[in-house]
């Protein structure tokens, strides 16, 4: 049953607000994952979805998606109140609250780990278009450090187009413990450089390993630099590529030398 919400000035309306205001979590721990094609996800990866707010136009087309939650609750408010809520210009009227699920560092770095690691990144689009190339070329997480956006920032979960409900991530992480785990597991630690000696084809990804994407217009930070081993993308007639670009390619890379299986 859809319930109506009659006052915008409601509490979960004010943490929905807040949440995307923040790019964060709600203070009750739960992603604004606002798209029908993120209600689905959400719906097929099993996660817990605390509430359901739809536009009264489209709150027919909701209760057929959510018409099997019989513990969620469905809010109803006008469109215009919707609008101010929707963190985009052109919204489709709903907005489901996911609990994402936790991970670890360890299950993140665990197996033949293929780890990649945002280092310094802010844009939330870069961010998310890496987390929906990790899952697409057989990443086994991803690693947030400290001063990176946050995975859950709206914009970040629609770029991830519902991956970040999937993959292993994990976030806020300190530099120093990210290289102990990963030490203690063994798994060699590549930074993209545009200006490297090594290119991404003569370094070893087939092998447990990490891959450390710099912020934007920074790069990779000197101390993981210094522990890292450098590679290139190879490029013709521009020196760098877009963060989620050179991710993308990395990824590639390793899913190429791994082999398809």
């Amino acid at each position: 049953m859809i319930e109506a919400l009659l006052s915008d000035k409601n509490p979960l309306l004010k943490q929905v607000r807040r949440a995307i205001s923040r790019g964060s979590l709600t203070a009750d721990g739960f992603a604004v994952a606002e798209s029908f094609h993120l209600l689905e996800e959400a719906l097929a990866s099993d996660c817990e979805i605390g509430a359901v707010i739809v536009a009264e136009s489209v709150k027919s087309a909701v209760a057929a998606h959510v018409r099997g939650l019989k513990r969620t609750r469905v809010l109803a408010v006008r469109d215009s109140v919707f609008a101010e809520l929707a963190s985009t210009e052109t919204t489709q009227g709903v907005i489901a609250l996911v609990r994402p699920p936790v991970w670890t560092l360890d299950q993140v770095v665990r197996g033949r780990a293929l780890l990649v690691v945002l280092d310094g990144l802010q844009d939330p689009g870069n961010a998310g278009a890496i987390l929906r190339a990790a899952e697409a070329f057989g990443g086994t997480g991803a690693a947030f450090l400290k001063g990176s956006v946050s995975p859950y920032n709206p914009k970040t979960l629609r770029a991830s187009a519902g991956s970040i409900f999937r993959l292993p991530v994990v976030t806020q992480i300190d530099e120093s413990l990210l290289i102990a785990a990963l030490d203690q597991k063994r798994v060699a630690l590549y930074a993209a450089a545009p200006r490297a000696q090594k290119c991404i084809s003569e370094v070893p990804l087939s092998e447990r390993c990490a891959i450390i994407i710099g912020g934007e217009g920074r790069g990779v930070s000197p101390q993981l630099l210094d522990r890292a081993i450098a590679v290139r993308i190879p490029t013709t007639g521009v020196e760098s590529l877009n963060a989620a670009v050179a991710a993308g390619v990395l990824l590639y890379e390793a899913r190429r030398q791994r082999g398809s299986a």
